[in-house]
């Protein structure tokens, strides 16, 4: 899964109004053929992530290429089970990444467009925002 190796910041803050908007950035296919586009915004876990990637790689055993274009630098906190109210915020769980509308969560190039949609469809299903499948211009 996932991780980032050092934070600046052990807890973050949720903020008001978070994740508005579409995203400025991310948002057009860089490395590949074909893409995996968010239509939703949300919070995307490492193991979303990972069993996304499983999916593909499956998918395309040695056939093509596939570039992760999102990684889960958020902390998330949570409290322990039957931890009474009070005590201050819950330590560091597990870690999210941050999707707006647009962004381009996953390429990959090498593989026929039919291959590459199903193998994008699949892996869709893992992931807790609505998603399209792309294709370079």
């Amino acid at each position: 899964m996932l991780l980032p190796k050092k934070v600046k910041h052990r807890k973050w803050q949720k903020g008001r109004g978070r994740n508005r908007g579409v995203a400025s950035r991310n948002n057009h296919i860089a490395f590949g053929q074909f893409g995996l586009k968010s239509m939703t915004e949300g919070w995307i876990s490492s193991r979303q992530i990972e069993a996304a990637r499983r999916v593909l790689t499956r998918y395309v055993k040695r056939g093509g290429k596939i570039w992760i274009r999102v990684f889960p630098d958020r902390p998330v906190t949570k409290k322990g089970n039957e931890v009474p109210m009070g005590g201050g915020k819950g330590s560091p769980d597990h870690y999210v990444a941050t999707i707006k509308p647009g962004t381009v969560m996953f390429e990959m190039g090498g593989l026929t467009r039919e291959s590459a949609k199903e193998a994008m469809d699949l892996a869709g299903y893992k992931l807790g925002v609505r998603t399209k499948f792309i294709e370079k211009a």
